[in-house]
């Protein structure tokens, strides 16, 4: 009789509910074999994982992948060392998981603090990109935790491929295959079944495509970690140096155009408008940027800049387009950014500590920066070793989601025979 998807999604989650208990206390020298193990495992197994990636481009182009979806599929030799590189630092990495903070004594006598723990069991859901196997594998594995990886069905073939290397890593180290499962079915009922499964799954973290985001959201009974849009601005103050100005809109826009963090929308003072949006047109012009303007924007940089619709306010473009408004105060900034953001990422430059600390504090975002280009918010970037994903949610983790992310804590009581009177 062959096994249905609900009761085969079951399995899997009884089989990461059991396995999260052993991971949860695997010692940080078993999850950092682990994962040198998985590392020395894909370096050996290059030929195999070219191979599988193959096949799952060769179908992509069969069932009309578009160039840019091909790209991020492939596994070239450079995507491959990135992944062995990327289990190497994770394995570098301080461990979380028992750390105990803030301990005091109360004035019965007990002793209070906080111990980091493991979520549990984690679920990732995610489209087209392999490495993100790895990605979450490595943390989900480092935090103590058991996940279950659903990756996009146009890279089965290679996700197979990898999730043996993490099968053999596990197997050196001791630790159940169960601590990381990569779903082998690409039937899309299994997405449906692992978002409803609370007595297995502790949380979801979707990586994908709007859609994508907002289908799990929709549906899930598991608590989830995500962000829908990357609605990024930059706001060039009237205390601004130009250089700085200059510098940073041009790399938040064109350092990348297609990743969330990448400046969306560029907002400028009326004081320092004729000043430096000129210059900045010029370079984005070189770089084959389209700009859409409001009335101001286009007084000063020509016909050739499209009239900006209240649309593109609203949308975070992946693309060389770009939105510019010029404001008249700080407080018109903010409330544009509060008003049409998606809480992702918001930079002010600026040479006042005033304005500075204005924005920072009444910018309601998951980062807000001073005079640095919003390409920073990463989780590499941050200092984390890496990131499971970006959440601009306020309850739990906010921001790149790194191994503390993905870690809980609870109040740990030590006494010595006391009893409440």
């Amino acid at each position: 009789m062959t096994e249905s998807v609900l009761d085969y999604m079951t399995r899997l989650g009884r089989a990461a509910r059991e396995a999260s208990r052993i991971t949860a206390r695997a010692t940080t020298a078993q999850k950092n074999n682990a994962l040198l193990a998985a590392a020395r495992a894909l370096d050996a197994a290059r030929e195999a994982l070219i191979e599988a990636n193959a096949q799952d481009l060769a179908n992509g182009r069969a069932n009309g992948l578009d160039e840019a979806m091909l790209d991020r599929l492939a596994l070239t030799p450079a995507r491959i060392d990135d992944m062995i590189e990327g289990l190497r630092q994770v394995a570098t990495l301080p461990d979380p998981i028992g750390t105990i903070r803030d301990m005091r004594y109360l004035p019965s006598g007990i002793q209070v603090g906080k111990m980091r723990v493991p979520l549990g069991v984690i679920g990732i859901i995610y489209e087209s990109r392999p490495n993100v196997t790895i990605d979450a594998a490595s943390l989900c594995l480092k935090s103590g935790n058991a996940t279950i990886l659903r990756g996009g069905s146009e890279a089965i073939h290679s996700n197979r491929a990898i999730a043996a290397c993490i099968q053999q890593g596990l197997a050196e180290a001791g630790l159940p295959a169960a601590c990381v499962q990569v779903v082998e079915t690409t039937d899309r009922a299994a997405v449906g079944a692992l978002i409803a499964m609370p007595e297995f799954v502790d949380v979801i973290v979707p990586r994908g495509g709007k859609s994508l985001i907002e289908r799990i959201s929709r549906d899930a009974r598991v608590p989830v970690i995500k962000h829908l849009d990357g609605i990024c601005h930059v706001y060039i103050d009237h205390a601004a140096d130009l250089d700085k100005a200059i510098r940073v809109a041009d790399n938040a826009k064109t350092q990348r155009y297609a990743p969330c963090n990448t400046m969306e929308t560029l907002l400028v003072h009326e004081a320092i408008a004729a000043r430096v949006l000129p210059p900045l047109a010029e370079i984005y012009r070189a770089k084959g940027v389209e700009l859409r303007g409001c009335p101001a924007t286009r007084a000063l940089l020509g016909t050739d800049v499209r009239e900006a619709s209240e649309d593109d306010w609203h949308t975070e473009y992946n693309a060389p387009i770009l939105a510019i408004r010029v404001v008249d105060s700080l407080e018109a900034a903010m409330e544009h950014i509060n008003h049409y953001g998606s809480h992702h990422t918001d930079a002010i430059i600026t040479e006042s500590f005033t304005d500075a600390r204005r924005f920072l504090t009444e910018v309601d975002s998951s980062s807000v920066m001073i005079n640095a280009s919003t390409r920073f918010a990463d989780g590499f970037e941050y200092g984390l070793g890496a990131e499971i994903g970006i959440s601009t949610d306020k309850l739990h983790a906010r921001g790149p989601v790194g191994l503390e992310g993905l870690t809980s804590e609870k109040y740990v009581v030590f006494g010595d025979g006391h009893v409440r009177t």
